[in-house]
């Protein structure tokens, strides 16, 4: 099985998937999950921190650290996607996230929204599906310290001062 492979049984039959679910591939040979982009939740917690997904070590950048998210479905916004699957994979509830800002990368064949959020209340994340090995709220000063997916790596610095 190749890093980036779902264990056996995880997606639904083919018919019965969602269109968005599929690798994009970039120009320099680079891919990407979800043919529609793709949306996260950067979800804070003034008195926990950020929630975190510690990401099975069988999908794409596995075993780093990173954001609830997953492959938009086609005509969904990237808020209502990144909710849909923070729900999806972390238990988050949607009545418990106040939205602050959007964090856009786009590519211009592929994009990836970063959903900056408050949580309003505190809950505990239950793991959802297979792609979570641990979900965790990290304090601020923490983050930096574990091993991120690179792309949230490359983020953090601008996302973190949404967050005061």
């Amino acid at each position: 099985m190749s890093d980036d492979t779902p264990p056996p049984g995880f997606f639904p039959p083919p018919h019965l998937r969602d269109a968005g679910d599929a690798w994009v591939e970039g120009p320099d040979g680079a891919r990407y999950w979800g043919r529609f982009g793709a949306a996260g939740l950067l979800l804070w917690h003034r008195d926990a921190g950020v929630l975190l997904q510690h990401r099975a070590v069988w999908s794409h950048f596995g075993n780093t650290w990173g954001l609830p998210g997953g492959a938009r479905h086609e005509d969904e916004s990237a808020q209502k996607a990144a909710v849909r699957e923070a729900a999806e994979e972390a238990g988050v509830p949607s009545d418990a996230v106040r939205v602050i800002d959007v964090f856009e990368l786009d590519l211009g064949y592929w994009s990836y929204t970063t959903v900056v959020a408050e949580a309003t209340r505190f809950f505990d994340p239950l793991i959802g599906d297979p792609e979570s090995r641990e979900l965790r709220w990290v304090p601020l000063d923490e983050v930096d310290a574990l091993p991120l997916h690179p792309r949230f790596q490359e983020s953090w610095p601008q996302l973190r001062p949404l967050l005061r």
